[in-house]
């Protein structure tokens, strides 16, 4: 079966990732649309989603109009609150199809400044 260019660069970067981190770290996979954000925290042992957060959740939705890169920084607090209560530290950056570049850039950075490592 052929796959298309999105779906070979995902598949690419999410396998070079998972063969090279420790099994003793979640994985932490984003995806972006054209306005809203989404990351999920995974464990690839048990194959479950242990957290996740969104910008399209109704209480970060009702914080008003918001640039696209704040969205991403609000997002990012929120599941690192989330992965704090969960005692999840260390975690590994699955970018998926996006480059390590704007609002990603954004969103890793500021889950570290939260006090997740990657």
């Amino acid at each position: 079966m052929k796959l298309n260019t999105s779906k070979r660069k995902r598949f690419r970067v999410s396998n070079k990732v998972k063969n090279v981190a420790p099994n003793d770290r979640y994985r932490l996979s984003i995806s972006r649309s054209s306005k809203n954000i989404s990351a999920q925290i995974i464990d690839d042992m048990k194959n479950i989603t242990l957290l996740s957060a969104s910008s399209v959740e109704k209480d970060i939705k009702s914080s008003g109009k918001v640039n696209k890169t704040d969205l991403s920084k609000i997002v990012a607090e929120k599941l690192a609150k989330k992965a704090q209560e969960k005692q999840i530290k260390k975690i590994y950056f699955d970018r998926g199809i996006y480059k390590y570049h704007g609002r990603v850039k954004v969103f890793a950075e500021t889950l570290r400044k939260n006090g997740m490592e990657f």
